[in-house]
């Protein structure tokens, strides 16, 4: 949990309790339902929620935006984001059941208040949101191609609305298609630890 207030400082009392709730949680659920490598549920706190955080660091949602979270898992990025923004809509969606069901407990369990789940394919999903946010789900090609149709046109944030997509790696040849759309970030930059040498953060602007 240390690690969390090393990097948000500013996060309330609140946010700080449904954080430090979410390793017994997941261990718990974990040891039932595996949604995280059992030899990295040690590594909670860094490699999941603060990677998630990653898209705090270069965006700050404004209240009433709307963001769903496509192929979420155990609930990655989306809990550890409703967390750190209690006035944005999030909706989490994952086409595994039992993984839907980890996320939903969890978020239950820590009291949060701003977020919905489906059990579907990202296809599926027909509602529009300002931002879709993804941990290395699918090629950023295919994703947009899921994901257009949910993009709103209404613009509420400092960023376009569009893709943000939690990558590692080389991107050069996955991004050349949208090139001129992408904006990266590298999470080196914000976070000390060497699990994040490699990890970055890409925002795809989809203008529809």
């Amino acid at each position: 949990m240390d690690i969390i207030q090393k990097y948000f400082p500013d996060i309330t009392d609140e946010q700080r309790r449904q954080y430090s709730m979410l390793q017994e949680l997941y261990t718990d659920w974990n040891a039932k339902i595996n949604v995280i490598s059992r030899k990295d549920i040690g590594n909670l706190y860094e490699h999941h929620v603060l990677h998630s955080l990653g898209i705090a660091k270069v965006i700050g949602f404004k209240p009433g935006s709307r963001v769903m979270d496509l192929g979420c898992g155990g609930g990655f990025p989306g809990v550890p984001l409703a967390i750190m923004f209690p006035e944005v809509e999030f909706h989490l969606v994952d086409s595994i059941g039992k993984k839907v069901r980890v996320a939903q407990e969890v978020s239950s369990a820590i009291g949060l208040q701003n977020i919905s789940f489906s059990h579907a394919r990202g296809e599926e999903i027909s509602d529009q949101y300002d931002f879709v946010v993804t941990r290395a789900v699918m090629s950023l090609v295919e994703l947009m191609k899921c994901v257009r149709k949910n993009i709103g046109k209404s613009q509420h944030n400092a960023l376009p609305n569009g893709i943000i997509a939690l990558k590692g790696g080389e991107l050069d040849g996955e991004m050349a298609p949208m090139r001129n759309l992408c904006t990266t970030w590298d999470l080196a930059d914000f976070f000390d630890e060497t699990f994040f040498e490699t990890k970055k953060v890409v925002h795809v602007s989809v203008r529809n």
